[in-house]
């Protein structure tokens, strides 16, 4: 009889670096703003308006965990378009956002990304296996439990320690959910925390920025998606660097992976950044 191999230890990589070549396809295939706007003209179960781009992206992505699927892995899967489909059990689930930086990609702008996470449970604690593609910079993350981060096939060197300025504060913090109405409650407890801010327009590939300390923290200054944070959150901690989800649950990443926006995310090189970083949300 043959046994059914454990999902947790499938060719993610493999299956990743495949939709992430689908990815490049689709980008390649719709080069211009015109193109990459138009629109499927059905809601996806994130809540937002399905473009073509995000369909033919996330066809890709399924495409690869199907083939998982008939080798014999069996998971759920949670995707922004889909929402959750079954391949045969809920003890390992599958969390996908085939293009993070929606906006970025319909505008031209450089940084989109993929995002996979994989859990053998159904909240963030419970990731062990990350990918986070940046297709503009062609920079890749890929993290496992306890083995650290690969950065572009590479084991991640050491993080520089986080950079303060003379007056204490985290010199340069990305944020995302950075919509005005959003920002500017906010903006005082930035200016006495925060020397300089970064916008990049990717949940995912903020987060990652953390793991090799290009940025001291980064946070959303609204409560975020699992598709969008579930990979990157995992390769922050995987680097050595912490994360929270402030007020859900009892625990720092009781956060589900589901579909709806529970809570920010904060992530920094250190237990001081991450209490500086909760404090601009004022919690």
């Amino acid at each position: 009889m043959t046994v059914s191999p454990d999902a947790l230890t499938a060719d993610w990589l493999g299956a990743c670096r495949r939709a992430a070549d689908g990815l490049r396809a689709v980008m390649r295939e719709h080069p211009t703003s015109k193109e990459r706007i138009e629109e499927t003209g059905v809601i996806g179960e994130g809540g937002d308006r399905t473009l073509v781009i995000d369909q033919e992206s996330e066809d890709g992505v399924f495409r690869e965990l199907e083939k998982l699927h008939d080798a014999g892995a069996r998971f759920q899967a949670v995707s922004e378009e889909r929402g959750l489909v079954d391949f045969g059990s809920e003890d390992v689930t599958v969390v996908i956002d085939p293009i993070d930086g929606s906006l970025n990609a319909k505008r031209g702008l450089p940084h989109v990304g993929l995002s996979i996470a994989v859990a053998s449970g159904f909240s963030m604690a419970d990731v062990e296996f990350g990918y986070v593609l940046d297709l503009g910079t062609e920079e890749e993350w890929v993290a496992r439990a306890g083995e650290g981060v690969l950065f572009c096939g590479e084991p991640l060197p050491d993080p520089p320690p986080e950079r303060r300025t003379k007056d204490g504060k985290l010199e340069v913090v990305a944020i995302e959910s950075s919509d005005p109405r959003w920002i500017a409650p906010h903006i005082g407890r930035l200016e006495e925390r925060v020397h300089r801010i970064r916008a990049i327009g990717s949940v995912a590939i903020s987060l990652c920025q953390v793991a090799n300390t290009r940025v001291d923290g980064m946070l959303t200054l609204w409560n975020t998606r699992a598709v969008d944070c579930a990979a990157g959150q995992f390769i922050v901690r995987e680097s050595g660097a912490h994360v929270v989800f402030p007020g859900c649950g009892d625990g720092p990443l009781d956060c589900p992976l589901d579909l709806e926006p529970h809570a920010p995310v904060v992530a920094a090189r250190t237990e001081q950044g991450i209490e500086d970083l909760i404090g601009v949300l004022g919690r």
